[in-house]
């Protein structure tokens, strides 16, 4: 399976602490930038638009 990962445009031209996104049909696909062979999440695409929504939304901001 070929897959096209993208980063965000914020996260610079080298690899740091981030991650990349791989978009099919009913799956994202996610990795660590710096270790691109070392495994991939995947998740439904309505369980990353779940998450996104929450993450947007300031549900996981951790509360000090």
């Amino acid at each position: 399976m070929s897959l096209t990962w993208r980063k965000s445009s914020r996260s610079g031209s080298g690899p740091s602490n981030c991650v990349e996104l791989a978009i099919e049909d009913l799956r994202t696909h996610i990795r660590d930038t710096k270790d691109r062979d070392g495994g991939t999440l995947r998740v439904s695409r309505r369980a990353w638009a779940s998450f996104l929504g929450e993450v947007k939304s300031g549900g996981l901001d951790l509360r000090r």
